[in-house]
């Protein structure tokens, strides 16, 4: 079955006054960060590694819209070239070329290593979260704001994510996901800010499964563009025309 379906010490500050409008506005900076708030296309490739297993690497292109319209593409391995992701909202299908309708999918479940299907179809962390600032953190000379962000409801690619962003200009540094049962699920950090589309942004992005040292999956960014997108690529009747 297609990977598709299978499933430094840190100098802690006296706690910040929680200020949920203000959180929130921390949130919201720094997803535009990460993503641009217009229409793009971006290409990211994933090499996931373990200790026990040889490296695999994978492709896809990423046409989003909004917060709430991605389609994800897969253009290696050549075998599972055709397979489509759709995320509308928080419903996400995925297109199969030798199957006849789209199969509903959950954004939590894995897409490759490390990866969740929402960590590709869906980066909307202001819209998916209610957030709370817990304390500041001082971590190499750079103050940081330390989030706390609980789900809006189940849908969401994860229960409940700590946040470390970057106080003076709302830069994502390392986030940790946890599940319903509050268990750690992965870590991820943020690297390698670089031009693209207009601003700097995170173009390297390492998920590392705490349970497992050494299994991590790092995505790589690149040829980010802006592109005026037509609202009817992000229906599943337009899936099969998509190359």
């Amino acid at each position: 079955m297609s990977a598709l379906i299978s499933a430094t010490a840190l100098g802690q500050d006296a706690p910040a006054s929680v200020d949920d409008s203000n959180a929130r506005r921390i949130v919201e900076e720094a997803d535009r960060i990460r993503l641009p708030a217009e229409a793009f296309q971006v290409d990211v490739a994933i090499v996931t590694t373990g200790d026990d297993k040889a490296p695999d690497e994978r492709k896809y292109r990423v046409l989003s819209k909004g917060s709430e319209n991605t389609v994800v593409m897969v253009t290696e391995p050549a075998s599972e070239r055709g397979q489509i992701l759709l995320m509308k909202g928080r419903e996400l299908w995925v297109f199969l070329p030798n199957v006849s309708q789209p199969v509903r999918l959950s954004l939590s479940q894995r897409l490759t290593g490390q990866v969740a299907n929402g960590d590709l179809a869906r980066a909307n962390f202001a819209g998916d979260y209610n957030p709370r600032i817990l304390r500041t953190e001082t971590i190499g000379g750079e103050k940081y704001n330390v989030l706390e962000l609980v789900a809006v409801d189940r849908s969401v690619t994860y229960q409940r994510v700590v946040y470390w962003v970057r106080e003076a200009n709302s830069a994502p540094h390392k986030a940790e996901f946890y599940s319903l049962s509050n268990r750690l699920l992965k870590t991820c950090t943020y690297e390698n800010y670089e031009k693209m589309a207009g601003k700097l942004r995170p173009t390297r992005l390492v998920m590392e499964d705490p349970l497992h040292v050494g299994d991590r999956s790092v995505l790589e960014y690149g040829a980010m563009k802006l592109r005026d997108i037509p609202d009817k690529v992000f229906t599943k009747d337009y899936l099969k025309k998509l190359e």
